[in-house]
């Protein structure tokens, strides 16, 4: 049974949501780190050759770039696409040094994926593309896969690979950096991810990211996203999911009303809606031809706005996050078009982390014993997929990221098996993380009593508030441990237990109690999980192992 999340989740529903890029001017981009995703590859761009083109390469979508529409570019066997197809098996440039923007860099119109010297004509390593997903979100993937970089010292030592996405309709451009060593010996070990205009004008590179002698071991890949900022026709979007496959659907008028204005005035054409005569009557609107996108034009204050009405499968993927595209309707309006959880301009349908946590949402779309059992670690009604702060202690899901790797999931300073977004307490102090804002501004990063740079909630020594855990955990003991059915705790701290709760080994709850001193596990699986105990706001942890 599908749960209404909307009114929890701050949904962000605006007349303009979900623009299409297509058409209208493009000529600046925003750059943002996304979850780390790798995409399967199968066809083959052969390359015998240091330093060339490929033919020219056509792919079954238009995508625009910098207010030019494509559907042919070519392949670089040095890390990047270019869109000037004139240069079709040409050599490719290999000698940079300037950052982008800049009307001197040696490559134009192009997305540089991860642009720097690297040597084809040994045969190690592989170039190969896909086409994925379903139209009209279909994602064109490239992918190079252990390219050695160019020079006889790092031929065979240093390697990269990474993917570059283009996706169709909404025409964003990922690129995910599965590893890219580091090679100083030639060109200074200079690399580049990024896009640029066909003069050199306009260029746009992620942080630390722009040219210079950088590297990203492998196993910590990194995702960075770029997002055109297109001039916006404020075209309102109503997608549909179409039930029966006949391509004819009805479009109700009132969530058309609800989310432009109650008293707006829907016409089947601009010039009606520009004469304000002939306003389409009824409760919602029929589309005649089959699977045709139909426009219809609603007006209130003298303003003409255009609504595009259209639907698609949902019996398809659009995004591969687990989530029955249906099921992405949160509000149940049946407008796929305004949920947004993020508010980053994707529509939950289409949108691989529907919260912007860093988390893929294919990470955080579990259950428990049943359909209805939606993992929410903090209890508070949204789940973890849809939440932006997963463990509420009032930091955001995204800023628990600490290691640099975009990756929240990694990063657990109590080392307690627990990552910091799903911990109410990151530094295992036993003061819950929420607690830790002693300044009461409603944000905890800003608070060190020992003024150390060490925010408190992640001092477990922030002064006056550290407790003496080892007197603590020997007051405490858990037995037998490994156990097939019972755990019992023997407590000799001369308080109560007010919290016992069980996480899998990746941080989701299991179980909880309010107070215990005997679990019965016998129902959970096999395998080693996080046992977290809770006295007078004081926790511990402990590996437990179930046979």
């Amino acid at each position: 049974m599908k749960k209404n999340y909307f009114k929890l989740s701050a949904l962000t529903v605006l007349f303009t949501v979900f623009l299409s890029n297509k058409n209208h001017a493009q000529d600046t981009y925003t750059v943002e780190a996304i979850p780390f995703q790798q995409y399967s590859t199968s066809q083959p761009i052969e390359f015998t050759i240091d330093d060339k083109y490929s033919d020219v390469l056509t792919i079954p979508f238009n995508f625009t770039f910098f207010e030019q529409e494509y559907n042919q570019f070519l392949v670089s066997t040095n890390g990047y696409i270019d869109f000037r197809t004139e240069l079709a098996n040409e050599n490719s440039p290999w000698s940079f040094n300037m950052s982008i923007p800049n009307t001197g860099f040696p490559v134009k119109n192009s997305i540089l994926g991860c642009y720097h010297d690297m040597d084809n004509s040994s045969g190690v390593g592989t170039i190969t593309w896909s086409v994925t997903g379903n139209a009209p979100y279909r994602q064109f993937v490239l992918l190079y896969n252990n390219q050695p970089h160019f020079s006889a010292s790092c031929n065979t030592t240093a390697f990269s690979s990474f993917q570059v996405i283009l996706y169709e309709t909404v025409n964003f451009i990922d690129v995910q950096i599965i590893k890219k060593d580091l090679c100083t010996e030639w060109q200074g070990g200079y690399a580049v991810v990024g896009v640029i205009n066909d003069t050199g004008t306009e260029g746009y590179a992620p942080p630390l990211r722009n040219t210079g002698a950088w590297t990203v071991t492998e196993g910590a890949g990194e995702g960075w996203r770029f997002k055109p900022q297109a001039n916006p026709d404020n075209t309102y979007k109503y997608i549909k999911c179409d039930t029966d496959a006949d391509g004819i659907e009805t479009f109700d008028f009132n969530v058309i009303l609800n989310d432009i204005n109650s008293s707006a005035v829907l016409y089947s054409t601009y010039e009606d809606a520009e004469a304000e005569s002939n306003a389409l009557s009824g409760t919602g609107y029929t589309n005649a031809v089959p699977f045709e996108l139909t426009t219809i034009y609603a007006r209130y204050n003298d303003i003409i706005i255009p609504v595009s009405l259209s639907m698609v499968d949902c019996g398809l993927a659009f995004d591969n996050d687990n989530v029955p595209t249906a099921d992405e309707d949160l509000n149940q309006d049946g407008n796929l078009a305004n949920d947004d959880t993020d508010g980053d301009g994707l529509p939950d349908f289409i949108d691989n982390d529907d919260d912007g946590d860093l988390i893929l949402t294919s990470e955080e779309y579990v259950f428990g014993r049943d359909v209805n059992d939606m993992y929410d670690t903090d209890g508070d009604g949204i789940p973890n997929y849809l939440d932006n702060d997963d463990d509420g202690d009032g930091i955001l899901t995204i800023n628990e990221e600490y290691n640099g790797n975009n990756y929240p999931a990694d990063d657990d300073t109590d080392e307690d098996g627990i990552p910091d977004y799903l911990d109410n307490d990151d530094d295992g102090d036993g003061i819950l993380t929420i607690d830790e804002d002693y300044n009461q501004n409603g944000d905890p990063t800003d608070d060190d009593l020992n003024g150390n740079n060490i925010p408190d909630y992640l001092d477990a020594e922030a002064q006056g508030l550290g407790i003496n855990e080892n007197d603590f955990n020997k007051s405490i003991t858990i037995y037998p441990n490994p156990t097939n059915d019972v755990l019992n705790i023997n407590n000799l701290t001369g308080k109560e237990i007010t919290e016992v709760t069980i996480y899998s080994i990746n941080g989701v709850k299991v179980k909880q109690l309010n107070t215990a001193n005997q679990l019965d596990i016998k129902e959970l699986q096999t395998g080693i999980y996080i046992l977290k105990i809770t006295i007078d706001n004081q926790s511990l942890t402990y590996k437990l192992i179930k046979n």
